[in-house]
Order: structure tokens, then C-alpha cells, then sequence
């Protein structure tokens, strides 16, 4: 069976995609075996697996080049689970390809329209794919929302301008977030600290992964 992909991507930067990208994986690895696959030139999710005194619950491989969907298959396909941590950029064979290889695409978003609007490409740049992968699935995931409050009316008007739905489950500003990426770990070994943080991944693994 081929490796099941999800490519976690936005155009903007700072909307926490490595964030999602090293956690979700985590949590997939208590599951089956997984391999985050860094795509950024920036290099983030090995610059967090690098940080911590022990090693990284998945491995973090780098790609670079050139490279199509039956190669990711068969140069990974000791893993049920890859997650593409993808560069903050459309305009790149990298993303392209990412977004042509993957079975789920997540889109993490800011709260906050100004920040939405910012990614309304990537919906168009979603349309175009599914002519040539019309099997991919792609949701948008409410990242650092803070605690205790809602999306405003201003929000749920700027979502509406994208053809991809949102997922019920929105991910929390957490200072475990943050504390597992100091410690390059992942908020799964962070034991109480990271307990609700835990809750929401695992929410969006039950809520869209085939497990």
C-alpha cells in the first residue's frame, strides 16, 4: 500500500505549518510509522527535531531537487504516513509537487481576515491540482486561536470567500506549542503541559486522517 500524504502548506509565513507538521506526525507515529519530509529552505522541522537532548518521536529527512510523487512513494515507502512540511511559497516546483503528491493538504490560518485573505491563492492553486489529482482532500485549520474566544463575524465572512471547508477542530494559542518547539520535542512528551494541546491534535487526526 502507498504511503498515506499530507502536505501541510501555506503561501504566508507564520501561520505555524511546521508547528502543525511536527505534532501531527507525533501523533501519527503512536499509530504507524511516519517521517515528517522538511521542504522549506528554511529547513524548520529539522532545525526543531536538531534542538532536542533526545531524538524526535519521527525522523526529519530534508528533499531538495527535483522530484515526483512515485519517487516520494518509493523512497518512503517503509512509512504509512508522510507529512510534507511545505515552503512558504507557491511559486516553487516544491509546493506544486507537494500539493500533486499528497492525499490531504492542511491550510493553517491565522485568525484574523487580513491573514486569511493573504492565502486566497492557495484555494485557486487547489482548484488547478484537482485536474491532475482529483482525489486530494484539503482543509483549512484554525491555528493560535486565543483561549476562550471565537471567530468573529469578520472571519466566518472571509472563509466563506474559500471553495475548501474548515475543520471543526481549531487549534488553541498554547504556550506548549511554543515550550515544544524551544525543546525541539513534540507536545506529546510534555505530559501535563501539553495535555490539551494533545487533545487538538488528536482531534484533527480523528477528524480527517485515515487511520
Amino acid at each position: 500500500m502507498a504511503p498515506y500524504i499530507i502536505a501541510i502548506i501555506n503561501q504566508k509565513g507564520g501561520a505555524g505549518k511546521t508547528t502543525l507538521a511536527m505534532n501531527l506526525a507525533a501523533g501519527l507515529s503512536q499509530r504507524a510509522k511516519t517521517i515528517v519530509i522538511d521542504l522549506d529552505p528554511q529547513g524548520s522541522s529539522l532545525q526543531w527535531a536538531d534542538m532536542g537532548k533526545e531524538v524526535f518521536s519521527t525522523p526529519v529527512e530534508a528533499l531538495a531537487g527535483n522530484w515526483s510523487t512515485l519517487d516520494l512513494q518509493h523512497k518512503y515507502q517503509v512509512y504509512q504516513y508522510i507529512v510534507l512540511d511545505c515552503p512558504p511559497s507557491l511559486d516553487s516546483h516544491t509546493s506544486t509537487q507537494a500539493l500533486l503528491a499528497c492525499d490531504l493538504a492542511l491550510i493553517p490560518v491565522l485568525p484574523s481576515p487580513i491573514d486569511l485573505w493573504a492565502s486566497i491563492r492557495l484555494s485557486q492553486e487547489i482548484e488547478k491540482t484537482r485536474e491532475i489529482n482529483p482525489n486530494i482532500q484539503a482543509f483549512l485549520v484554525i491555528n493560535q486561536l486565543e483561549a476562550n474566544s471565537a471567530l468573529s463575524s469578520a472571519m466566518y465572512d472571509a472563509l466563506k470567500e474559500f471553495n475548501i471547508p474548515v475543520l471543526n477542530t481549531m487549534i488553541r494559542r498554547r504556550a506548549a506549542y511554543r515550550s515544544a518547539a524551544l525543546e525541539g520535542v513534540s507536545v506529546y512528551q510534555m505530559k501535563g503541559l501539553g495535555k490539551r494541546a494533545v487533545e487538538e491534535i488528536e482531534a484533527i487526526i480523528n477528524e480527517v486522517i485515515p487511520l
